[in-house]
């Protein structure tokens, strides 16, 4: 096993992932649609939600903790002309989130506007992934999902809301897409699991304890969370002083359309665990919007208006020393150009998470460079 990152081709690390969903038994069809949720999140830079998660979020739920079902059952409970409320029935995020997503584009072909929202789903990997369904349909999306509790309310240290991202999706007339993909929280769940992997420390003011004290150990504070005895802080950071409260605010908001319509599970809820200390599936609930842009002007109209105000904004005066401004989506975009001829970077643990898998689920035709 190699001790440095190493790089794997994004066909090949597509088709393993699709062979440890189906080794899973997950159907075929809805195996692809994991592994393409997954990848994506590789080829955006998004190492957080890409291979790095099979294992501890997928393979190990499904197979050694039974608490997540390889074959969805996605119900519809109820259904009018522009809306819907799905049951995904603990079954695989990635499938329910996008046919949500897909029926929310369908409807709002025909009225206009379209929402989905589901309950008893699983995690679906990157939120971004599905805004960018409606982009490339000629609309505008957004989503968002609630999660296991991790960050505190504004003045409060116990963990109560999840990671809660709130993505929006527009169209330009740009190279990509304008995405804002990011949790409600300062960082997210990935990213301290990222920081583990690689043996970094946190950075002060990512997470606090019972005594309101920073957490700067990954490795320690990712335990420390599933206990309740750390908590993620909001966007905006600890208290008001710099505005924490409008992460706790726009986290609640997700919370509650996650919940409220579909009459899902919340908040503690979603833990993972029952009152004896049994793990339990984690009822996660999600939402989708899908805007008809032809409803309310032409589509090149918007794309070019759009890019108008992206570019603007990426040209106005730069602070002293900084070498360029940023609109969203366009890192991701960046990261793809770097990574489409080398590949998908895999570190030493994940090196080993690949190779454990392969071998469990025999998957013998499949031989690796880190190896």
């Amino acid at each position: 096993m190699s001790d440095a990152v190493c790089h794997v081709d994004f066909e090949t690390m597509e088709a393993f992932m699709v062979d440890v969903f189906k080794g899973m038994g997950v159907p075929a069809d809805d195996a692809a649609v994991c592994a393409e949720v997954l990848i994506a999140a590789d080829k955006r830079g998004i190492d957080s939600h890409g291979v790095g998660r099979l294992k501890p979020i997928y393979y190990d739920r499904i197979m050694d903790h039974k608490i997540q079902q390889p074959v969805t059952e996605f119900e519809i409970v109820r259904e009018q002309a522009a809306t819907a409320v799905v049951d995904g029935h603990h079954g695989m995020g990635m499938v329910i989130a996008k046919r949500c997503m897909q029926m929310a584009i369908d409807k709002a072909a025909e009225f206009g506007m379209g929402m989905v929202v589901a309950r008893d789903s699983t995690h679906y990997g990157i939120a971004g992934f599905y805004p960018m369904m409606a982009c490339n349909a000629g609309m505008l999306g957004m989503c968002g999902t609630n999660a296991r509790p991790s960050i505190a309310p504004t003045f409060g240290v116990e963990n109560m809301l999840g990671t809660n991202p709130l993505v929006f999706g527009f169209p330009t007339d740009e190279p990509f897409i304008f995405t804002n993909d990011y949790a409600t929280s300062v960082s997210q769940r990935g990213k301290i699991e990222q920081y583990a992997r690689e043996g970094k420390d946190l950075p002060a003011g990512w997470v606090i304890d019972r005594e309101g004290q920073t957490r700067t150990d990954a490795v320690s504070v990712l335990d420390e969370l599933v206990a309740g005895t750390a908590a993620l802080v909001p966007v905006g950071g600890i208290g008001e002083e710099t505005a924490g409260y409008k992460g706790y605010g726009y986290a609640t908001v997700v919370e509650i359309l996650s919940a409220a319509l579909q009459q899902g599970a919340f908040l503690k809820q979603l833990s993972g665990f029952d009152a004896d200390g049994g793990r339990v599936p984690y009822r996660l609930g999600h939402f989708f919007m899908a805007v008809n842009i032809s409803a309310f002007t032409e589509l090149e109209a918007f794309k070019k208006t759009t890019g108008d105000i992206l570019r603007a904004l990426r040209g106005s005066q730069k602070a002293p020393g900084a070498e360029r401004i940023y609109t969203c989506g366009e890192k991701e975009h960046l990261a793809w150009l770097e990574r489409k001829d080398s590949g998908v970077p895999l570190g030493p643990e994940i090196q080993k998470q690949i190779i454990t898998m392969r071998d469990a689920l025999g998957l013998d035709g499949y031989r690796f460079e880190f190896e």
